[in-house]
């Protein structure tokens, strides 16, 4: 298969061709300051989750400023973050199946600090049945704090499940962890406290009490029970973290460079960038991104190679046939999926290129 010229370093991103995503090694960096900051004054652990991005080279500035491990979400994305020589690895979905559970038994044979989730019982007699007790595998138990996903319904529920994974053979009981609905904390403490009571009670440690969340980052303090957070989107940052207040527009460190290919009409411009590019993720929004050069245009809609752009809120100048354009997408996390490679930049200069590594592991 051809494959497309990787763009040089030093390169001005105004020559590559597109569409591509870019990152801006200020704002990324920054980003990533920002957060371990906060997490180390108010003393939480803090467990970048990498679905964002899929590239070990980010995890490994994650980790450098002071995270304490990574989130991965399936089992082959932690099998290529285990080979870049991570070892603190959470792996937040529960793992069903022989075939999955063949490739989870040597991965924690490799690994010193592999950790799942299970939120049943069928999780957890699968699990057991897969590992021997030289070799155990440490469980926590996902909690439901009202995220509306997988999760007991409660902490009795917890408790029980927590009881099951302490004595299921090869087997370890971790802790507990949450994906929450955002600005929930006083819920999500009241689940923890009332949790951790009932296992001391029972006198079963819990090690690690897992949060969660880029929507509720800088909340994460509001939950004095836990002991870390996780969170993704916030290396990048997106137009829908923004529009929450996370962050603001100039904090998105990931913009898709777009070139306009047709003008069919004065109202109307054809980008390049279609649901290949760009997602057609709408997370609450009418439009799928914001144009940085031309903030009121709307990008309407999207085809799989072409984004249709309104202008007709757009005063003075408009977009040319041939121009090249930045767009800030509704849902960053996505983008990374679709692309091989990634374009790093400083000023509009080329400064390096990382493989998407994790690109397309869904498994």
């Amino acid at each position: 298969m051809m494959q497309l010229p990787r763009p040089r370093i030093g390169q001005p991103i105004a020559e590559l061709s597109t569409p591509l995503p870019l990152v801006d090694e200020d704002r990324l960096a920054a980003n990533i300051a920002r957060v371990q900051d906060y997490m180390d004054d108010h003393g939480l652990a803090f467990r970048p989750h990498i679905k964002t991005h899929k590239i070990p080279a980010i995890a490994a500035e994650q980790v450098k400023a002071g995270a304490k491990g990574i989130n991965c979400q399936k089992i082959t994305e932690a099998e290529v973050f285990a080979d870049a020589g991570f070892e603190d690895l959470l792996i937040t979905f529960n793992i069903l199946g022989p075939e999955k559970l063949k490739r989870l038994v040597p991965l924690n044979a490799r690994i010193s600090g592999l950790k799942v989730v299970a939120d049943s019982e069928t999780t957890i007699r699968g699990l057991s049945a897969a590992f021997a007790a030289e070799r155990p595998l440490s469980v926590l138990v996902e909690c439901d704090t009202g995220g509306g996903r997988c999760g007991v319904q409660s902490p009795e529920a917890a408790i029980a499940l927590a009881e099951t994974i302490a004595a299921a053979p090869g087997l370890t009981f971790g802790g507990i962890l949450t994906y929450p609905k955002a600005n929930s904390e006083e819920a999500v403490e009241a689940f923890f406290a009332t949790t951790r009571e009932g296992l001391a009670t029972r006198g079963l440690p819990c090690p690690i009490v897992s949060n969660g969340g880029t929507p509720s980052l800088f909340s994460a303090h509001k939950v004095p029970s836990a002991t870390e957070h996780r969170a993704g989107t916030y290396v990048y940052n997106d137009r829908a973290m923004a529009r929450a207040g996370h962050c603001s527009l100039d904090d998105c460190a990931m913009s898709i460079l777009a070139t306009v290919v047709s003008r069919p009409t004065e109202d109307c411009a054809i980008l390049d960038a279609g649901s290949k590019a760009l997602t057609s993720d709408l997370l609450g929004f009418s439009d799928y991104g914001l144009i940085v050069e031309y903030p009121d245009a709307i990008i309407s809609g999207l085809s799989e190679e072409h984004g249709t752009v309104d202008l007709s809120k757009v005063q003075g100048r408009r977009p040319e046939i041939g121009e090249k354009v930045r767009i800030i997408p509704n849902h960053t996390c996505v983008v990374s999926n679709l692309f091989d490679l990634m374009t790093f930049h400083r000023d509009g200069i080329v400064t390096r290129v990382e493989d998407v590594a994790a690109r397309g592991l869904v498994w």
